[in-house]
């Protein structure tokens, strides 16, 4: 049950959760370069006030607690999945822990296209997609509506950049998906509107 729910709960979450954590990471490591301790400290969050040398935090409600660091440091752990307020690991043999809640940006609103369309284009999104379980040069044409010289300079372009990869088979060039245009395809999947992700069905199931 419970990988279970990670699956549905977390997993399509987990390119978001880092993301954010590895930008949060950054930011502290940038004001420690930029203004030292003071900086980091000031800069937490609203559930915190530094005064010299007291970290005031917004703890939970029913607890009031003072805890002395004794010249030990404390490790900032920021978490995706907490809110409002931190929560404290103090174990008088190890050094403190401070898991703190990030602040989170308002959702984006959703995309007006598809972000393989503003990645590559329109024409070659469609040649992408197209590609996905097998396509002749003539398929891709069909596909996206272009001449076969346009379709082939639009297979040559997702060739050079390692998206593709092109074999002859008998009288027609058969362009397939290389592991890493499987993966942009895939991504790109991920984030797209759901009306484009069910227009994609096919290509998604790849």
């Amino acid at each position: 049950m419970l990988r279970a729910y990670h699956d549905i709960a977390v997993a399509p979450y987990e390119d978001q959760v880092h993301a954010r954590t590895e930008a949060e990471r950054f930011l502290r490591a940038r004001e420690w370069m930029d203004g030292g301790v003071k900086a980091v400290l000031t800069g937490l969050g609203p559930w915190a006030r530094w005064e010299r040398p007291v970290l005031h935090v917004e703890y939970h409600p029913s607890v009031d607690r003072d805890l002395y660091l004794e010249g030990r440091g404390m490790l900032l752990v920021p978490s995706y999945f907490l809110h409002q307020r931190p929560i404290a690991f103090a174990d008088p043999g190890l050094p403190p822990v401070l898991v703190y809640p990030l602040v989170h940006e308002p959702p984006a609103p959703p995309p007006s296209r598809s972000p393989l369309t503003a990645l590559l284009g329109p024409a070659r999104a469609t040649v992408l997609r197209a590609v996905a379980h097998g396509a002749t040069t003539g398929e891709i044409a069909r596909a996206a509506g272009v001449s076969a010289s346009a379709a082939s300079r639009h297979a040559t372009a997702l060739r050079e950049a390692g998206l593709i990869t092109s074999r002859r088979h008998g009288a027609s060039v058969l362009h397939t998906l290389t592991p890493v245009g499987a993966s942009v395809l895939r991504a790109a999947l991920r984030k797209a509107p759901r009306s484009d992700r069910g227009a994609s069905g096919r290509s998604g199931a790849r």
